[in-house]
């Protein structure tokens, strides 16, 4: 049985992260600060669409959202924050601590990638 509850790996995190096109990891904030962007892989030119906080436990992931959605979630959940050190309006932190299910976590994964590769 697939483990549906929040608890997510960076491992599974990166994994779900990296199989959508054209995207990569990189360390542009220096060691510590795992970077997903999307864009033209064979330049490493692109956008970042996700942020993992190496190292955290719970995991600690920042995601482009929609700022209505992005505020209504903040509301709704307490592990969902402002984006930490990030454009608050358009970006949130989320604590992968069980409050939002694995699906939701990615869905809202897929959503950061979307919005910035200009797909949605």
């Amino acid at each position: 049985m697939q483990d549906t509850s929040g608890q997510i790996t960076h491992k599974e995190f990166e994994a779900q992260a990296l199989s959508f096109a054209d995207t990569w990891l990189d360390y542009p904030f220096g060691e510590g600060v795992s970077v997903y962007k999307v864009g033209d892989a064979d330049t490493k030119e692109g956008k970042l669409f996700a942020i993992v906080h190496d190292g955290s436990s719970p995991l600690r992931v920042s995601l482009k959202c929609d700022p209505v959605l992005a505020e209504t979630l903040r509301e709704r959940y307490e592990t969902v924050q402002p984006g930490y050190h990030l454009n608050k309006k358009h970006w949130n932190t989320i604590i992968c601590s069980g409050q939002l299910s694995r699906e939701e976590i990615f869905d809202l994964l897929l959503l950061s990638y979307q919005l910035v590769a200009g797909k949605k």
